[in-house]
């Protein structure tokens, strides 16, 4: 058994390029191209459940008009009209109740694709295979997992929606008092809030999705990372496909392809966040996982 280290700054690049080179070799571009054709075929029954869930408490048109203008901002206003479309034609079917009961199942089912691909690839990252392999109790188990993990994603908007509101109405407020030197720091506040937000997710996966039984330590580092790397992403990518229009190339179907570059690109992050996770947990967590 080796020896526990202890982790020290100067050791930051070194563990930076160890995990770059676990994730070349690990194929993350054909990875994230699954996870981003998955995400296509999940998004309106992930989306929609999602507003079920969070618009029970928030109201439905403003919790979609939240999501959609926050797509718009990160992805493109096309691409946001395009899940609106998706979400209107999923949601504005009239059926009996016998086909009612076999949506909802499908819809369940269809919105867990894209969380059941990332545990996959988490499971091979940490070197797991699922309990009950190759069997029907495995497939349901890790569904179950994974639309779990759409009731947390919800539970934590819903949070986010709450935060923010709160936010905004104190900002109102103080704006009649607060010069705008002080009232400038209450964006701050709203996106360390967001920042908050992409980190519990991101913790959240990378803890209960894999098989692996991963400590929290290891958890916080590879989240951070993970976090910090998603925020820049988030904000080149924005510029990327606000410049340079990716998806004019595609005519019609442009809005679908910037959907997959955006999934594509952000799950790239996530492998290389998990990959760092692991390297960490290796050297400095004994036992930090089960095999």
């Amino acid at each position: 058994m080796s020896t526990i280290k202890t982790f020290r700054i100067q050791d930051f690049p070194r563990l930076l390029l160890d995990a770059l080179k676990a994730w070349f070799d690990g194929e993350p571009f054909q990875r994230s191209a699954i996870v981003a054709y998955y995400a296509i075929l999940s998004l309106p029954a992930l989306i929609i459940i999602i507003l079920k869930v969070v618009g029970g408490f928030w109201g439905e048109d403003l919790v979609q008009g939240e999501l959609l203008n926050e797509i718009s901002h990160a992805i493109g206003p096309d691409a946001a009209d395009a899940i609106r479309t998706m979400i209107d034609n999923q949601s504005g079917e009239k059926t009996s109740v016998f086909a009612t009961i076999i949506g909802v199942g499908t819809l369940i089912y269809g919105s867990t694709g894209v969380f059941f691909q990332l545990q996959s690839a988490l499971d091979t990252i940490w070197e797991q295979e699922p309990p009950y392999k190759n069997s029907v109790i495995a497939t349901l188990m890790s569904r179950v997992k994974s639309f779990g993990f759409i009731l947390i994603l919800g539970f934590l908007l819903l949070t986010s929606f709450v935060l923010t509101s709160i936010l905004s109405t104190f900002s109102k407020q103080l704006n009649r008092v607060l010069p705008d030197d002080l009232f400038d720091y209450l964006f701050v506040v709203d996106f360390l809030v967001s920042v908050a937000f992409i980190f519990i997710l991101f913790a959240t996966m990378f803890k209960y999705l894999p098989s692996a039984k991963i400590k929290w330590q290891s958890v916080r580092v590879g989240a951070a990372l993970t976090t910090f790397l998603f925020m820049i992403g988030k904000y080149l990518l924005a510029l990327y496909f606000n410049t340079m229009e990716p998806g004019s190339t595609y005519g019609a179907a442009g809005s679908i392809i910037l959907i997959m570059l955006w999934v594509s690109y952000t799950s790239l992050i996530l492998l290389y966040g998990a990959y760092f996770t692991k390297k960490y947990a290796d050297k400095y967590v004994q036992d930090d996982y089960i095999s």
